[in-house]
Order: structure tokens, then sequence, then C-alpha cells
């Protein structure tokens, strides 16, 4: 893998992450690009006892263009028309994102009154390009491709890991209009957090009250494999399967088989072997209904400092979608309470998904 760091215009480092030895990465960024956003404001609450990102500069980013290569930011730089990526063509791109949620771009921060302290939104938010293909998608990348997605992934996270003040490094990708992309081409990002987040607090925290009786995450993925009906795909290294508790209508989480914290932490072998199970389910979310399936894919590590011993990497793959013109909205029950119902079986659920990998 050759990696190679360059700059933006207004200072935002962009990595190419290539199979070539010999890419040319010497183009430049010629646009004229104004000065970049003071970092977000984290306010507290005190009644859930979790931090809140306020982000005002957001408003501002690009939303949802005409849907063509002709108007995508990330797609790649052409004669007449300059992007994100200043070169011609590229495999994996990553960059500093340019309306983050957490930067170490500074500004003013007033406390508000209240109960709510107020600090800065310490952190780095990067976009993950995993394709110059505007019109391809994860489903379709290559295995190599996908490997070189997660040696970016690796990168990062242990790059990230080092800035000072970040608790938590987070790797994702929204994908369909449905979730609220704002940009169609194939990409995902990458937060580092300056706190750990409210799920990862409770997933740490019941594992502590399980440490007597083992590990968690292990224990949880040993009863799904030994019961069998909720489980989607697996191989050597790598399992998937519907939870039994699961929120959403199609919900897969994705566990190694062996207890690792993060991205960096996997094997060569393991990572390889990651690639055909991860694309043969998306593959298969595509094919429930005939029509492209809106998802969130989201990889839980380990915090940086925080419960290391507990954690177990671990992908979480979950769609809206309920039924071919049906969504799951979060109404009443799930916004305002937290209290998840779900419509779809999860042995269903499971069900319909293996039927798809056999097409």
């Amino acid at each position: 893998m050759k990696r190679t760091i360059t700059h933006l215009a207004d200072g935002r480092e962009l990595i190419y992450f290539d199979r070539r030895d010999d890419a040319d990465r010497s183009a430049v960024d010629r646009r004229e690009l104004g000065p970049r956003p003071v970092a977000s404001e984290l306010r507290y609450d005190p009644l859930t006892e979790e931090w809140v990102a306020i982000a005002g500069h957001r408003q501002t980013r690009t939303f949802q263009p005409t849907g063509t290569a002709a108007e995508c930011p990330l797609c790649p730089s052409r004669e007449g028309r300059s992007t994100e990526i200043p070169a011609d063509d590229y495999d994996v791109v990553v960059f500093e994102n340019r309306f983050p949620s957490f930067s170490r771009n500074f500004g003013t921060y007033e406390e508000v009154g209240g109960l709510s302290a107020v600090r800065p939104g310490a952190g780095r938010c990067e976009v993950v390009c995993f394709t110059s293909d505007h019109d391809s998608s994860f489903s379709r990348l290559s295995d190599d491709r996908v490997e070189l997605v997660m040696e970016a992934w690796a990168d990062r996270t242990a790059e990230l890991s080092g800035i000072e003040g970040v608790e938590q490094v987070f790797c994702f990708e929204n994908r369909g209009s449905e979730i609220g992309i704002t940009l169609a081409h194939p990409h995902g990002q990458i937060y580092a957090y300056p706190y750990v987040t409210p799920r990862t607090k409770l997933h740490l925290g019941a594992a502590a009250r399980h440490r007597g009786a083992g590990n968690l995450f292990a224990d949880v993925l040993a009863a799904e494999r030994a019961a069998g009906t909720r489980v989607v795909t697996a191989n050597e290294h790598w399992t998937a399967f519907v939870p039994a508790a699961a929120r959403w209508p199609f919900e897969v989480h994705v566990y190694p088989h062996r207890q690792v914290p993060d991205l960096p932490a996997l094997s060569d072998a393991e990572r390889a072997a990651f690639a055909p199970l991860y694309t043969s389910v998306l593959r298969a979310f595509d094919g429930l209904f005939g029509v492209v399936m809106p998802y969130i894919s989201a990889w839980h590590q380990a915090p940086v400092r925080e419960g290391r011993d507990l954690a177990y990497l671990h992908l979480e793959l979950f769609s809206i979608r309920r039924a071919p013109e049906k969504l799951k909205y979060l109404a009443g029950s799930e916004s305002a309470m937290g209290a998840f119902v779900n419509d779809v079986l999860p042995e269903e659920a499971a069900r319909l998904l293996r039927s798809q990998l056999d097409h």
C-alpha cells in the first residue's frame, strides 16, 4: 500500500491510499477557499449526562447536489472543475471534512448559564471516499478495494487516537437519501470524539457487570453461533448475525471470532476474510425488496483509553426500510423514550437475508 499525504487549498489534510507504488499524487488544489470554520462547542446535558455538539457552521454544507458526477464534490477533479480531490482519479482517499462537527481550530467559548457546562468541540472529522466511481457502492467494491478501505480505517484510527483530547474513533457509512445523506458518492466518515460516546458507555458498563462470567461480546457471539437461527453467514474469521433483540427491521452485527479492541489490531487474514462476507451481506440487503436499501454501517471500537480490555471490535449494520415502500421512523416511543419497537421478527429477517445469499 502507498500512502501519500498532501493538503487542500485551505490547509486541510488529504491522504491518498493506493495499491500502486507509481500512483502520481502531485496534483495541487488551486481553488480559492474561505477560512476554515471554528470548532463546534460542546454543551453538557445534566439530565442525560451526555455532551451535545452545537455546530452552527454545518448549516452551510453542501446538500444533495444534482446527484450526478458533474456536480459532485467527491469525484476526481477534471479540466475546468476542481473538487475536494485534486487528482483526476484515485483508489481510496481520506480528507478532513470541510464542515466538521469536531476540529482543533478553536474559537471563543463562553458559559451559557444554567447547569450546562461548555467546552470546545476538540477532535477531528474526516471523509473517506471508497472509490472514484460516482455510480458505484460499497457492495460492488472488489475484495482488494475493501481491504484497502480497511487499511485506511486502521491507519486513521491509529493516527486519530494519538490526537490530544480524542477519546474515541468512530468509522461509519451513511447510505441512501432516506438516511439523510447529503452526498450520493460512495463515501463514509470518521469521527474522532473528545469523549466516549453514550452507546459505547452502555456497552462497556454491561460488559463490566458481566466480567465475572467472561467477555460479554464473546459470549453473545458464541450464543448466536450455537443457536444458529439468526446467523446470516459466516467464514473462518467472521460471523454475521441478526441480534435476538434487534431494534431495526433489518439489522446485522458482524463479529470477528477473535476479541480485538479495534481495526488496527486485525490480522491480515481477518481483513481479507471480512471483505467477501461483508459485501455479500450488503448485496443481500439490496436484494430484499428489489430497491436500494438505505443503511447505516457502524464500527464499534474500543475507546482510546477506557475499557479496552472489555471492548470487542464489531460492526453493526442496519436499515430503516421494513417493506418495499415502508420505512421505520423513530416516532414517539423511540425518539422520546429511547424504547424501540421492531416491526420485523429477527428470525424472519435472518431467514430473508439468508435467502438472498443463495441468489
